[in-house]
């Protein structure tokens, strides 16, 4: 039997991609998502052609999918061949707004969207991450907020529209992740986590004090809340900080740490699930060291050519004063700038005809590789400033040869940023990294939207690219597949990658739903 997945503010579709890939015996999947529900328009269309996707078995996707990613027809002829498949892609994925405001749509839709969609099944699983910018802790230092207030910033409150759908549709199973700053985030009078928690217990409640009862009977009995890396007997006995999942430790190769609650519905007496901890942490090499290597844009006012871009580097203002650096990292770079050469690819594309070398020596090839692609999707580099390949040069050097990123204190002045607070970082080591390189044979640091501003924060590992990581490897890191395409302009792409939740964690804790234990599995999903 197949259960229905409902995702809300999906994003472009992390959580369902996980769930979505679980099969059994007879290659069949176990989880169906049967509506998205993301309000970003470029988004939602990577929801609507990843859906297009898995309209089809797992190894019968058309020829003409693979064409799209190769650029060989568009996304129009290729919804036009096969209008079944779109049209239930296009039912499946919904571009809407969950809110209170004008722009959100009204619940009465929403609700018709999911009865339609469930289909009178009533066994069956919501997933979904409120938008997280109001819990940010960065976010929140940056707007010098101490306190939130729902009524000037409505995000706050967002999570309200999951409860809202837990107490009228009542959900078997609920899957909810946030940031990590959820757990510090205030209101007036009120700890924002500790407030959700005890709404995710009783939603019936919540929805009471927030709507009234309308005329509806409510029959949401409420849910037992659990965390996946933290057993204990009764809820009252969790921590906060035990909802945090450091995903490093699962098997992801980022040190991403999300809070992640689940849900299970009162009365079936369930003790929850724990994801097993890897005994080795996964790498940056081990994700994306078989992509192709390209070299970094120069930005345009000085010429983009890969002429110029070695003539540029090879004067690099470094060279003269090897002196100052640590003999070890001045090597590096000199070794890096005398063995500069055009890459085949140039600066890559958004389709480029290569695998690379070393596919079968990637971490969980048969998680990301698919060789019907004939290449890679989304992998075209930036342009930067000339003063920034320098950096990215020295940085990517010095964490070769040192093992981890520079501070601002480790760079040769010549190489410092003409920035007002470059000093205050040196001294008060206030974000005195941020320029960071991601070292080989480390997880990554989080990817977050703030790769699609800047890539400071986000250095490939290898001085002789001088860039900041591409879409695809950002991906990468994600765990999102390979044959996974993200629509829209570079800049929208980043900051879906950087939104996601990582589907191969997401793959990991529906395998655990679905063997979460016999009587769990028998009463819920039959």
């Amino acid at each position: 039997m197949v259960i229905p997945v409902i995702d809300i503010f999906a994003g472009p579709g992390g959580l369902g991609e996980g769930f979505s890939s679980v099969f059994d015996l007879k290659g069949e999947r176990v989880f169906k998502t049967v509506l998205s529900i993301e309000m970003d328009k470029y988004a939602h269309e990577t929801l609507e052609l990843r859906s297009f996707f898995r309209q089809f078995p797992k190894d019968n996707v058309p020829e003409a999918y693979y064409q799209f990613l190769r650029n060989q027809i568009s996304r129009k002829k290729l919804f036009e061949d096969f209008p079944y498949q779109s049209e239930a892609a296009k039912k499946e994925a919904w571009c809407a707004k969950l809110g209170n405001d004008e722009e959100s749509e009204p619940t009465e839709e929403v609700d018709y969207r999911i009865i339609s969609a469930l289909r009178g099944n009533k066994n069956w699983i919501l997933l979904g991450g409120p938008p997280c910018q109001a819990y940010s802790v960065v976010g929140r230092s940056r707007r010098k907020e101490k306190v939130l207030d729902p009524s000037t910033d409505p995000r706050v409150e967002l999570y309200k529209q999951y409860l809202r759908i837990l107490a009228l549709h009542n959900p078997s199973v609920f899957v909810m992740e946030n940031v990590k700053g959820m757990l510090s985030a205030n209101t007036l009078n009120k700890s924002i986590f500790g407030q959700v928690r005890k709404d995710l217990e009783d939603p019936v409640s919540a929805y009471r004090q927030e709507y009234g009862t309308n005329g509806k009977v409510l029959e949401c009995p409420g849910y037992d809340i659990f965390s996946v890396t933290t057993a204990v007997n009764a809820d009252d006995n969790l921590d906060n900080q035990d909802f945090i999942v450091k995903c490093e430790e699962y098997g992801i190769p980022q040190g991403r740490h999300r809070v992640i609650l689940v849900g299970i519905r009162k009365g079936f007496n369930s003790k929850g699930f724990l994801l097993d901890v890897e005994s080795k942490k996964v790498t940056v090499r081990d994700v994306i060291a078989d992509l192709p290597r390209l070299r970094s844009g120069i930005s345009k006012t000085n010429g983009d050519s890969t002429d110029n871009w070695i003539n540029f580097i090879k004067k690099s203002p470094i060279l003269p004063f090897y002196k100052k650096l640590d003999p070890e990292v001045a090597m590096i770079v000199s070794d890096t700038i005398k063995e500069l050469k055009d890459y085949p690819h140039s600066t890559g594309s958004t389709f480029i005809n290569d695998y690379g070398q070393s596919v079968g020596q990637l971490y969980k090839a048969e998680w990301f590789i698919d060789k019907k692609i004939q290449g890679v999707c989304n992998h075209d580099s930036r342009s930067h400033m000339l003063s920034d390949l320098y950096r990215y040069l020295f940085v990517a050097a010095y964490g070769q040869a040192k093992r981890k990123s520079p501070t601002l204190s480790d760079f040769p002045d010549e190489l410092l940023p003409n920035h007002k607070n470059v000093q205050e970082g040196i001294n008060d080591k206030k974000f005195a990294d941020r320029f960071r390189v991601q070292l080989w044979d480390s997880p990554a640091k989080t990817i977050t939207s703030h790769i699609s501003k800047d890539g400071h924060y986000y250095i490939h590992p290898d001085p002789s690219q001088c860039r900041s990581l591409t879409v695809r490897e950002a991906a990468r890191i994600q765990t999102f597949p390979d044959n996974y395409f993200f629509c829209g302009p570079r800049t929208s792409q980043y900051i879906q990658v950087g939104n996601a939740v990582p589907p191969l964690l997401a793959y990991k804790i529906a395998l655990k739903i679905r063997n979460i234990q016999h009587k769990l599995t028998e009463t819920l999903f039959i």
